[in-house]
């Protein structure tokens, strides 16, 4: 025997003397005509073969590796060089097995060659051993009943998770010799040629990395690289619709097969996973494209758990799910399976809680953080403000559907606690496309809508499109007004300070308004309107009066402290103060208010609010 390199290796024997054939051997398609003396000297299976002197005919349809593997057999036999290489050293052991090419008839037959062979080369290599696994799918039975699939198997883990030990120590000497370098992936890293193994075989080796301890961002990237590449060409796109579409029956359940295989392979979940959400959002999609409404239900409701306990990772395209093209809704996206994700989120249990912080004060690392949610402070509520955000985002773009009803909208936007927004400027938005998509919805309906946001949480910026916003119920644009003109006395309240008192025997006027009593039932229908359009006018030139008193005051506040720090005589200083202050009495005079406060405009204010209780869903 020859080693000629690594990878392959040639065995010679003397060649036996030319003689005429006296035996033909049938396999498959081919025909193979040979002699029996070098055949029965190393086969056992042809020597019962041939146990009658008289048979010249020999059928082998079941030899591993068919007429390939049989003529390099063969040829073995009669001590003709043959290559032993990873292409054909699968169909060699086998054939070696089927034939019964043992040492109990030959020394140094070819079973013994291929499993040193085996030993040597293949199995200390972990890209070797994916090579010839590749290769033993089309060798089943023979190469399980060898026990070679599982030997190639625990090999490839072992192998594995030495590689792991070693590029930990690695790491190690790059952190001690103060270097932050870690050392890349390689091109042609193991991983990604598990790709070329079918899903029973690849399901195998990932159950065996796993129980060896490989850890579970490798995995990870093992399922993503083995995804992409056996999804490839499954789904083509159709350039006359725009849209994808299945090429075939078999294709879709392929398709369907691939994906719950590789969820049920996914990594423990935690609130840190190392699954990336692109990822879960990718089978998600598929699961619920190639799935009918009764099929894949455990496979679904596992990825949208896992969805939702790291939801504050994702992004809008994350949870853009598209509807099911075979069911009977008619909207464009899933809204059910999103309320269930950011309810997952939102409704994490206690124990759940106990669980996960066990977890982590057992395997976290120097990158993990427990969660905290009592804490103001903590990465928990951190990441409620940003699903708060992404939520928002969602309703802005599923506001645009036209066959989204408003029972769902309303739904998903209070779905969140009234904690989780700081501001409800993206919520806004989203209300004002949707009243925008659809302008013929119910009023009461539009008042149910508006009704989710928190006007006082609104910027000013918001306040004034609101108030100029003719889609808005005329309640919602006179209360975002009220908050704006509060606001902005507090503002001025906290800007004079030792004058506050100034502002105790005005301030409960606003309230006053529309807090009276006073009915208005002799007022018609259309006075009404008008009325109500008449106070919306005054209140925004109120609101930009106050707005440019607001402006002097804070100059004349400053004013006022640089004077008090000088060394004048006190004259100069009280006539100086005293000015000021007649300017503060003005600014709360409310002679120039007289049109909006006047009898009249105290009836209309008082309906105003009244018709805003009678149109109140409590």
């Amino acid at each position: 025997m020859e080693h000629t390199s690594s990878s392959y290796m040639i065995v010679k024997f003397k060649p036996i003397s030319d003689v005429s054939s006296d035996l033909t051997v049938q396999v498959g398609s081919s025909s193979f005509c040979l002699h029996k003396f070098p055949l029965v000297s190393r086969s056992g299976k042809i020597r019962k073969l041939l146990a009658d002197p008289k048979v010249s005919n020999i059928c082998l349809p079941n030899t591993p590796g068919g007429s390939e593997a049989f003529e390099l057999a063969a040829k073995f036999c009669y001590g003709i060089n043959i290559e032993i290489n990873l292409l054909n050293i699968a169909k060699l052991r086998c054939a070696s097995h089927y034939l019964e090419m043992t040492e109990d008839f030959s020394e140094e037959n070819l079973a013994t060659k291929t499993e040193l062979f085996f030993k040597e080369t293949i199995f200390p290599s972990i890209s070797n051993s994916i090579i010839v696994l590749h290769h033993c799918e089309t060798l089943i039975p023979v190469s399980e009943d060898l026990n070679l699939v599982n030997r190639l198997i625990v090999a490839i883990a072992n192998n594995a998770c030495k590689e792991q030990l070693t590029s930990g120590l690695l790491k190690l000497d790059y952190t001690f010799s103060g270097t932050n370098m870690e050392p890349e992936t390689p091109l042609d890293w193991w991983g990604k040629s598990l790709a070329v193994l079918n899903l029973d075989f690849f399901q195998r080796v990932v159950s065996a990395v796993k129980s060896k301890g490989l850890r579970q961002d490798v995995i990870s990237k093992i399922l993503i690289s083995y995804t992409n590449k056996s999804l490839q060409g499954l789904i083509v796109r159709d350039p006359k619709l725009g849209k994808e579409r299945v090429l075939d029956v078999e294709c879709k359940k392929k398709q369907r097969l691939i994906v719950e295989t590789i969820v049920r392979l996914l990594p423990t979940q935690g609130r840190r996973s190392s699954v990336p959400m692109a990822f879960l959002s990718s089978l998600l999609k598929m699961v619920i494209a190639t799935s009918s409404s009764a099929s894949s239900g455990s496979c679904r409701s596992d990825l949208e758990r896992r969805i939702g306990l790291q939801l504050d990772q994702a992004i809008l395209e994350d949870v853009l799910i598209p509807i099911n093209p075979n069911g009977i809704n008619s909207t464009m996206y899933d809204i059910d399976s999103i309320l269930r994700i950011f309810s997952i989120f939102l409704n994490l249990d206690e124990d759940d809680d106990e669980e996960e912080q066990r977890h982590h004060l057992q395997f976290r690392d120097e990158t993990e953080m427990i969660y905290d949610f009592d804490s103001p402070g903590s990465p928990k509520q951190s990441s409620i403000l940003k699903v708060s955000k992404l939520m928002d985002n969602y309703l802005a773009e599923i506001a645009m559907d036209p066959n989204l009803t408003t029972s769902k909208f309303i739904a998903l936007a209070e779905l969140l606690p009234d904690h989780a927004r700081i501001i409800s400027d993206g919520l806004y938005r989203a209300v004002d496309i949707y009243l925008k998509v659809h302008p013929n919805i119910k009023d009461s309906e539009r008042y149910r809508l508006c009704k989710t946001i928190d006007s006082q949480k609104l910027s000013q910026e918001a306040c004034s499109h609101a108030a100029q916003n003719e889609r808005l119920p005329v309640q919602m644009a006179v209360q975002v007004l009220y908050f704006e003109q509060i606001r902005l006395r507090n503002a001025m309240s906290s800007s004079i300070g030792p004058t506050q008192f100034l502002f105790s025997s005005n301030c409960h006027q606003f309230p006053q308004r529309s807090g009276s009593g006073a009915g208005s039932g002799a007022i018609s229908p259309r006075d009404n309107y008008a009325s109500v359009r008449r106070e919306n006018r005054e209140l925004k030139l109120e609101v930009a009066r106050m707005r440019m008193r607001l402006t002097d005051l804070e100059k004349d506040h400053i004013s006022i402290k640089q004077e008090l720090v000088k060394s004048n005589p006190g004259t100069k200083l009280f006539k100086s103060f005293a000015k000021k202050i007649s300017k503060l009495n003005s600014l709360f005079s409310f002679s120039s208010l007289k049109p909006s406060f006047s009898g009249k405009a105290s009836s209309e204010s008082r309906f105003l609010f009244q018709r805003k209780r009678r149109h109140s869903v409590s």
